[in-house]
């Protein structure tokens, strides 16, 4: 499903000019948020997110447009008028609009917004992952690495080669050789009493989940910390794990040859368990159903 210029449309196809910056330049940003019973988890921030991120690149961008977008893809995962409805992935995708050739932007862009919905699978939420880690570096002294914006070939790169050799997903260390981030989503690692994620500078995206994870670590009985560490130190964590909007807290059973005992860590489980509990309160559903 598709939403374009305020209309809901079948499928995902819709006409695009072929001169607009998202697709020639990469010129743009995106959004990939969870949708349950008609409602999207941690809408407020998601949209807080993408409007920011759109500020730093100069693009215009307008929230009660993004939440109408969202909002209309998510109405579709509740036609039944279940709480068990079908779980969404949106996808908002806001670009510099068409412009002429070079790379400057234009002076009064007119920006692209669109938003896609797809199934997503209950059995991605939580589940266990094997990362890879890669030597592809982060390039943490890009601004970009800090915006969820559309050039994501390094990753897709990481990601075959992660795939290729048997794992489900790869780890970044940044150019300074310290741990940045997984392919898809941000990285967390329990020392005793501490949970420790690194710090955006180290070239992170500022996720969602990883700030309701942040947020949640009080409760849980865990010191929340960022700290800039190699590779080296977290092999030698006690649990490791990823978040990201769709797969939400998934522990790590494993970086390269090194097994991690995550998925069995009590640590882990009281943070899987309180964010379960926070994505059932955003979208008013049972928490069976996250």
């Amino acid at each position: 499903m598709l939403w374009r210029d305020g209309a809901l449309i079948p499928g995902t196809h819709a006409s695009l000019d072929h001169t607009d910056r998202g697709l020639t330049l990469g010129d743009g940003l995106f959004d990939t948020a969870l949708a349950l019973g008609g409602r999207v988890a941690f809408e407020d921030a998601h949209i807080a997110r993408l409007v920011a991120g759109a500020e730093a690149l100069g693009i215009p961008a307008e929230a009660d447009r993004i939440r109408a977008a969202m909002r209309a893809l998510a109405g579709q995962g509740n036609d039944t008028g279940r709480a068990d409805a079908d779980r969404l992935a949106i996808r908002t995708t806001l670009t510099r609009g068409s412009g002429p050739r070079g790379l400057k932007p234009p002076p009064d862009p007119q920006p692209t917004l669109f938003a896609t919905a797809a199934p997503s699978a209950k059995g991605a939420a939580f589940a266990p992952l094997r990362l890879w880690p890669t030597g592809i570096a982060r390039n943490d002294t890009s601004p970009a690495a800090r915006l969820k914006t559309l050039g994501y070939l390094d990753a897709v790169m990481a990601a075959r080669d992660a795939a290729a050799a048997g794992f489900d997903e790869a780890l970044f260390c940044n150019s300074r050789g310290r741990v940045a981030c997984a392919g898809t989503g941000n990285l967390f690692a329990v020392f005793g009493d501490r949970l420790v994620t690194p710090p955006l500078t180290d070239g992170v995206l500022a996720g969602i989940i990883r700030a309701e994870v942040l947020g949640l670590a009080g409760v849980c009985e865990l010191r929340a910390e960022e700290g800039s560490l190699r590779l080296t130190d977290w092999l030698g964590a006690e649990a490791v794990f990823v978040t990201n909007s769709l797969r939400l807290l998934a522990p790590v059973t494993a970086i390269g040859e090194t097994a991690l005992a995550s998925a069995a860590h009590p640590a882990v489980a009281r943070l899987a368990a309180a964010l379960r509990t926070a994505v059932a309160r955003a979208c008013g559903v049972a928490e069976e159903h996250v």
